[in-house]
């Protein structure tokens, strides 16, 4: 390589720093400080175990899910409620609980879950008992 060659190598590495130093991330402090991101809802995150009306109907949508995965032939029974339940916020609740199931063999046992599941329709209550306006992100602990 040149010396000419290496000079210039150097140099447009210094502008690429300064140019990132000096304009991107002042513009990325400025976008990450505004409103861009925040989600204004009723529905607040708690980082304590919570039971409120809307965590249980989220208990109960989990558990509609998690039967329609395991199919008609298991039977699968559910405790009245959920050992824990968390708001995420804006209307997103990861719910920890249990259920007992038999298959067609007769074996029962016992299994955990967590179900991660999200109310699509905001602030707007009146659907909330359908199945169609929730969305589950994810279950962890259910095999068919």
């Amino acid at each position: 390589m040149k010396k000419s060659q290496k000079l210039l190598f150097i140099v447009i590495l210094i502008l690429l720093f300064l140019s990132q130093y000096k304009l991107v991330m002042p513009l990325m402090y400025k976008v990450a400080a505004s409103d861009l991101f925040m989600v204004d809802s009723k529905d607040q995150a708690s980082p304590l175990p919570i039971a409120t009306p809307l965590s249980n109907i989220a208990y109960m949508q989990c558990n509609h899910y998690i039967k329609s995965e395991l199919g008609a032939d298991a039977i699968v029974t559910f405790p009245e409620k959920a050992l824990n339940a968390w708001t995420l916020g804006n209307y997103e609740y990861l719910i920890h609980g249990e259920f007992g199931v038999t298959d067609k063999a007769s074996n029962t046992g016992n299994k955990k879950y967590t179900c991660r599941i999200m109310y699509k329709n905001s602030d707007d209550q009146e659907g909330i008992l359908d199945f169609a306006n929730w969305s589950i992100v994810g279950v962890s602990g259910v095999e068919k």
